[in-house]
């Protein structure tokens, strides 16, 4: 059985990056190429999933991962700069999209029953979704991403009620005031625990758990997967569980590290995820039930974005941030379909609805990601016209993050005097690093600082490292200099990168990756540079110049040595330096003797 697993999961994975690779030469959304890969391996195609159950699994391990590190990403300062409007968008957009569909499905011939069930499952917007697309853009920082996260959070609360309302009607039985009530004290018995472990425990520990990455790693998924199965087993949703479970954690100094390092193994399950939802889709009836997919989809796609837009422009935001924001929320959620199925397993619906609602789920799905891929396009396109959602005064939309840009790697050997240099510069600065007993300095000292590891690119991108104007390193670990070097030289060639080495052979291969300076203990010292910064800035030319001096000093001092062949400079490197032009002398650099 593990064997038949094994193959249907390396069948699946084979399928869908031939799919991926197709749909990435025309420049489309990844996510078109999961559900299509999702319908191929499903039973409308070749049939190769037949372990549905453990595919689902793999699935739910995504949403949590997806939903946990996003809440890494929010604090309490987030709650309450978005609460109130997307409580307000929340419930309103719901309110008024339950009551359009259930119009147009009674109409259709449905009865009451249905007709509402119909309603509250087009209400609801899919956060795997929404959070997938967001986080691929960089924007779940941007104003518009905070409304439509604390939407979605909205959202859950009410699928949570709508999940009790369901099974009381099974039982014959309606949505009493002390359900709900015993609900509530069940979310309170297990979040004010979670939130005091957090605040008061952890931090005390966090020496201890910071000490080993491997550990750090551990403890996040054993923290994310352990609150969300809790929150489950108390009658919660996964994703409410893993959301709160990163929130908890969000204030922590190693937020940010663990969101880094967990990405990849998200982005692996998140594709089982799309994946399996194609699957579900099955066309044997289609034709009879188009006319009334469409009318559905219309709702989602249209009606359910004008709401948001109308109550956002009334509350003052940006016609551009109501209009991301909307488009965003344009499609049916995962947890809709998990409505359905349940009512239709308890007869309170006909099985054609959970068709319709499984087809109107993946047509706004895979309309809404081209929607929010190609939101700024589109926005462009209709700026003109979407004047007529936005006041004449508008809030000011403070929509970006922190983007610094100045940025200290490591901080024991030398970055003190660096620090010093940093905040006479009076610009947005951070320093990383990876020592537990640091990181409570840098935070007793009150300075900018975030633990991470300078050797991973999903920290490097979370930071920005590509934004900022200076980046220095002083650790002395070549391969990890040499990958800040060649990520800062890919990423954004203007950044003016120092760093730090022991070896004359390591500082010539750094300069040739592209680093603008190379501290070496025998030639010059931190506080020299320093005094370069402050008297010379953060031009790139004019570490170009201190660059050529370096290079000219490491030549001449090492050509005679034993180990010449090891510290001459590339003919490479000669001839980039020959084409910067004529350098002037720098009075900071070391007189020869």
């Amino acid at each position: 059985m593990h064997g038949d697993l094994f193959t249907e999961l390396s069948l699946i994975i084979v399928v869908g990056a031939a799919v991926s690779l197709m749909i990435k030469l025309f420049k489309q959304p990844l996510i078109i190429a999961y559900i299509l890969t999702g319908i191929l391996v499903g039973p409308s195609v070749f049939h190769i999933v037949k372990d549905a159950e453990s595919i689902k699994v793999f699935s739910e391990i995504g949403i949590t991962l997806l939903l946990f590190i996003i809440g890494l990403g929010l604090n309490v300062r987030v709650v309450k700069e978005v609460g109130k409007v997307a409580g307000l968008v929340g419930l309103t957009q719901v309110a008024i999209t339950v009551a359009s569909a259930y119009v147009l499905a009674y109409g259709l011939g449905y009865s009451k029953t249905e007709s509402f069930l119909i309603g509250i499952a087009l209400s609801f917007s899919s956060t795997i979704i929404i959070l997938k697309l967001i986080g691929d853009k960089k924007e779940q920082n941007r104003l518009y991403g905070k409304i439509a996260i604390g939407v979605l959070l909205i959202q859950d609360i009410i699928a949570t009620l709508a999940l009790i309302f369901v099974t009381s009607l099974s039982n014959g039985k309606g949505v009493s005031l002390a359900s709900v009530g015993i609900l509530a004290l069940k979310g309170a018995a297990i979040t004010v625990p979670l939130f005091l472990v957090a605040l008061h425990l952890l931090p005390r520990i966090k020496n201890f758990i910071g000490s080993s990455q491997e550990f750090l790693f551990l403890f996040a998924i054993a923290w994310g997967f352990g609150t969300a199965t809790l929150f489950s087993k108390f009658g919660f949703s996964l994703e409410i569980g893993a959301l709160l479970a990163g929130v908890s954690l969000a204030s922590t100094p190693y937020a940010q590290e663990i969101g880094s390092r967990l990405r990849p193994l998200r982005d692996f399950f998140v594709v089982v995820f799309f994946i399996n939802l194609g699957t579900i889709l099955t066309f044997g009836s289609f034709g009879q039930l188009w006319p009334k997919v469409v009318m559905l989809s219309l709702i989602v796609l249209i009606a359910k974005p004008l709401i948001t837009m109308i109550i956002l422009g009334l509350m003052r935001y940006t016609k551009l941030t109501s209009f991301k924001a909307a488009t965003s929320l344009a499609q049916v959620s995962e947890f809709s379909l998990v409505l359905i199925i349940l009512a239709s397993n308890q007869n309170l619906i006909r099985n054609e609805i959970v068709s319709i609602i499984t087809i109107v789920a993946l047509v706004t799905i895979t309309i809404s990601s081209y929607w929010i891929a190609y939101s700024d396009k589109i926005y462009r396109l209709l700026e003109v016209q979407l004047s007529i959602f936005e006041r004449k005064i508008v809030q000011a939309d403070h929509d970006h993050g922190t983007k610094y840009q100045l940025i200290l790697f490591g901080y024991k050997k030398g970055g003190k005097e660096f620090l010093s240099t940093f905040k006479s510069l009076k610009k947005p600065y951070i320093v990383i690093d990876y020592d537990p007993e640091v990181i409570d300095l840098l935070e007793r000292r009150e300075h900018n600082f975030l633990y991470g590891d300078a050797t991973d690119p999903e920290f490097l991108e979370e930071i920005g490292v590509e934004h900022a104007r200076l980046v220095v390193s002083t650790i002395s670990d070549f391969q990890a200099n040499m990958l800040l070097a060649s990520y800062i030289e890919k990423s954004n060639p203007k950044t003016v990168f120092i760093c730090n080495t022991d070896n004359a052979h390591h500082a010539s291969e750094l300069y040739n990756e592209g680093a603008d300076y190379v501290l070496l203990p025998h030639y010059i010292g931190t506080e020299r540079v320093g005094a370069f910064i402050r008297k010379s800035g953060l031009k790139k030319s004019e570490f170009r110049k201190f660059r050529q001096k370096h290079l000219a000093y490491l030549e001449n001092h090492y050509d005679d040595s034993p180990s010449k062949h090891h510290t001459r400079i590339g003919h490479a490197v000669l001839e980039k330096i020959e084409s910067i032009g004529s350098i002037s002398e720098l009075n900071i650099l070391p007189k020869r003797k």
